[in-house]
């Protein structure tokens, strides 16, 4: 049954269609966490918003000129239910390009051409006719787990256009991939922008906000806690960790970076939980390494600090056994803290021990054919079923009595 609906074509994965300004994307500054708010038109220049070249300060904000350098953000998110906000007053003839660091998100806001795009294959993008130079213009772009979302609304008027898209996963890798799926990108890591083409536009504000300012809990990690950078979107929801914001009744958020350690972690914490209300932090990190009981004992620490409650978490099995040292050192942190957790590893093994991993419980990623490379590590709708059923058996204090 789980595997059929993999196949599904989805009639609809990217979509760009004008809206009401009484949208409720625009209604959601009240349910949300302020993570940075830079009033650049009042004199604040932050020391982490890095200039270009073709940028400079003046008493109306930051005046950006055509010149190929980004404008950078200092500050690394990861957030999934996170929005950046630009006000801005473009040239009758700018071309405004907002992305991630990495590059794999891309937005164009594209003035004489009256278009708004994301830049996926095709790009996704909707008419904007009301786009004009010398007009103060609100740019809102989401990350909502696997979907983005832009929004373009004037100033001092009712237009305002959306745009989105679904990134859709691949499921596995070369003979291991499930479907070719469609990428939007992850916007990773940090916030960048620039004028693309023209002659200027002005940035007044900066706006960083997490999509809900207060859950019950927050869950931190690394790709393993970010099943939308590879799910199939047709089984997203059985995702592990989207089965525990929804049992949560969405009282809930994930952080996860693939690819990241412990060291990255202990970096995007401090920009996003302090500004978000919880009572619990659940933490699985370790897939890629770098965990030491020192850095571990620091993190825990941390989270206690902010007044919130660390979960620390096995990491679940995988093709190389590589999880037993390190779920070896996550238990002892665990009981030196006083700190509880899910066995993740159990959940995810043959036997129920946590050593030898249940291909069948994680996708295939043929990594590399010549040399019989196969990777079984990253949970799928049966591995994020008995995640879940886990933290339902170890940490059941998590959920709402």
């Amino acid at each position: 049954m789980r595997l059929s609906r993999i196949f599904i074509v989805l009639s609809i994965l990217a979509s760009a269609v004008p809206v009401e300004a009484s949208s409720k994307l625009e209604r959601l500054d009240s349910k949300a966490g302020v993570m940075l708010d830079a009033r650049l038109d009042k004199g604040q220049r932050p020391a982490d918003l890095l200039l270009s070249p073709t940028s400079e300060y003046s008493d109306k904000g930051l005046v950006l000129k055509a010149g190929g350098e980004c404008v950078r953000l200092d500050r690394y998110y990861a957030l999934a239910e996170r929005m950046v906000r630009y006000r801005v007053r473009p040239s009758s003839d700018a071309v405004l390009h907002f992305r991630s660091s990495l590059g794999d998100f891309n937005v164009f806001m594209d003035v004489p051409g009256k278009k708004v795009s994301i830049m996926t294959s095709p790009a996704t993008e909707v008419s904007a006719p009301f786009l004009e130079g010398d007009r103060d213009y609100i740019v809102e772009i989401y990350h909502i787990y696997n979907k983005a979302v832009v929004r373009v609304k004037e100033v001092s008027g009712k237009n305002v256009v959306e745009v989105s898209a679904v990134n859709d996963g691949q499921g596995g890798c070369n003979s291991g991939k499930l479907q070719d799926g469609f990428s939007v990108g992850m916007q990773w890591d940090h916030y960048w922008f620039r004028l693309s083409e023209g002659t200027s536009a002005v940035v007044s504000r900066i706006t960083v906000l997490a999509l809900k300012k207060k859950v019950r809990l927050l869950i931190y990690g690394d790709s393993i806690t970010q099943p939308e950078g590879y799910f199939p979107a047709s089984v997203f929801r059985d995702a592990w960790t989207q089965r525990i914001i929804a049992h949560e009744g969405g009282s809930a958020m994930s952080s996860g970076r693939g690819g990241c350690t412990i060291n990255e972690v202990l970096v995007y914490i401090k920009n996003e939980l302090p500004y978000i209300k919880s009572k619990y932090v659940m933490v699985t990190i370790g897939t890629n390494g770098g965990n030491t009981y020192e850095n571990l004992t620091e993190l825990v620490q941390y989270i206690k600090s902010q007044g919130r409650i660390p979960v620390l978490n096995n990491i679940p099995c995988n093709e190389s056994g590589t999880q037993v040292p390190v779920n070896e050192i996550v238990a002892k942190v665990r009981a030196d803290q006083g700190i509880s957790g899910c066995l993740f590893d159990a959940a995810t093994s043959l036997n129920g021990d946590g050593k030898e991993v249940d291909k069948s419980m994680m996708f295939h990623e043929d990594l590399v054919k010549e040399l019989n490379w196969d990777v079984y590590h990253h949970p799928n709708w049966k591995g994020g079923l008995a995640m879940f059923e886990r933290t339902l058996a170890d940490t059941p204090e998590i959920y709402r009595k």
